[in-house]
């Protein structure tokens, strides 16, 4: 049973997710908060395995929020899935630098919202290259491009870096094989180092990693 808490200062977008949630076998709605302060609140009270969170809320707003559930010791384990509309909101880079671990548009269809909820509460991160790539426009936008950190190149190996550049562009871990032609088992325990040196939560995080030290560039591969 997945236990979900849903954060988003609409009345009718939390009624329609809580309606959707609990007639989908396997899926527990917890509770649900139209401000971040009761948000975070409601997760230390329910522990929920995962918050769907509006970025712009009242009180605080979702990355503050989420940001919060990260450092708390009692919420560190719930995964954050950022609902946003994407074209107007450039502050889904922050949120997955908070500790979120992925974003979905909310006019998502319903059964990619549940398969996306399936995949966080199992540890994993939401990051398709598509919408990876509109994220690193924005963040182009909106950051000066980093220059590229060669004390990261003194701490991961070659292979590790070209892994790393392919989890900046979205890549899954079957994906990564069939990239640079080595196995699935090799991939996922590339990505599993990447994860321990990099003192990294999650893919997303290894993300924001990645652009932010220049190991790849907006527009890049």
């Amino acid at each position: 049973m997945i236990r979900v808490l849903v954060a988003d200062d609409e009345a009718l977008v939390r009624s329609g997710l809580a309606v959707l949630l609990r007639h989908e076998p396997g899926f527990e709605v917890v509770g649900s908060a139209a401000d971040g302060l009761r948000a975070v609140r409601l997760a230390r009270e329910q522990r929920p395995d995962v918050v769907l969170m509006d970025i712009r809320m009242p009180g605080i707003d979702g990355i503050e929020a989420t940001r919060r559930l990260v450092a708390d010791p009692v919420t560190a384990s719930v995964r954050v899935l950022i609902l946003t509309t994407f074209d107007h909101d450039a502050n889904v880079f922050a949120a997955l630098r908070a500790g979120a671990s992925g974003f979905l548009p909310k006019d998502t269809e319903p059964d990619h919202l549940l398969d996306a909820l399936r995949v966080v509460a199992a540890g994993e991160s939401l990051l398709a290259p598509r919408a990876t790539r509109r994220l690193i426009e924005e963040f182009r936008r909106t950051v000066p491009l980093p220059v590229p950190d060669a004390a990261l190149d003194q701490t991961l190996t070659p292979r590790e870096l070209e892994v790393l550049r392919a989890v900046a562009t979205g890549l899954s871990n079957a994906e990564i094989a069939d990239r640079l032609t080595i196995s699935y088992a090799t991939a996922k325990t590339h990505v599993s180092r990447l994860l321990t040196k990099l003192d990294a939560r999650d893919r997303a995080q290894l993300v924001i990693i990645a652009y932010e030290h220049g190991v790849v560039q907006p527009g890049g591969s």
